[in-house]
């Protein structure tokens, strides 16, 4: 499964139309897990990796999108 690079990865950064259609994605992977599986603990952990970093790149916009 792909995860959201965390703080210190050499992954390449993503912008912020890549960021939400991962988002999308990994919105549909938990809705369509069981609540409380271990694939709906790794996806709803994805969502908010996720949404860290799309408000990491909108604070570093000039101006930012708050």
């Amino acid at each position: 499964m792909a995860r959201t690079p965390a703080a210190g990865d050499d992954a390449p950064a993503q912008t912020r139309e890549q960021l939400l259609a991962r988002h999308a994605e990994a919105r549909a992977r938990r809705n369509a897990a069981e609540l409380g599986s271990h694939g709906w603990e790794e996806a709803s952990a994805d969502v908010g990796r996720i949404e860290v970093e799309i408000a990491r790149l909108e604070r570093a916009m000039d101006p930012p999108r708050v």
